[in-house]
């Protein structure tokens, strides 16, 4: 199986502005949610994935997220491998996206 491409936290503010369609996919846990978050993620905890894989179209082009890039490169692997043809994940996660794209975004 290939490995999920990773996206730099810049191309995702451009395709998020490009206004193509995009299911932003945040699988940290519900309380790393509450202290940092990008809009308009869907929050997908990895742990629950497989059970709420369902909520995902697979029609749509993915990009998963979390703290800094090791879960989300995971649940990429996990939605290619059950046939999501269009996954990548935010390399350094959220964390690269407080630096780089919404400094006052809190880091923890």
């Amino acid at each position: 199986m290939n490995e999920p491409e990773e996206v730099t936290p810049s191309e995702l503010a451009a395709l998020m502005e490009s206004g193509e369609p995009l299911q932003l996919v945040d699988v940290r846990e519900t309380w790393e949610v509450e202290l940092a978050a990008i809009p308009g993620a869907m929050v997908l905890p990895l742990g629950r994935l497989p059970e709420l894989v369902d909520a995902l179209d697979p029609e749509v082009p993915i990009v998963a997220y979390c703290h800094h890039g090791i879960r989300s490169a995971q649940a990429a692997s996990y939605l290619m491998a059950r046939g999501f043809d269009e996954v990548r994940h935010l390399a350094g996660g959220i964390d690269a996206w407080a630096e780089e794209i919404d400094p006052q975004l809190r880091r923890y």
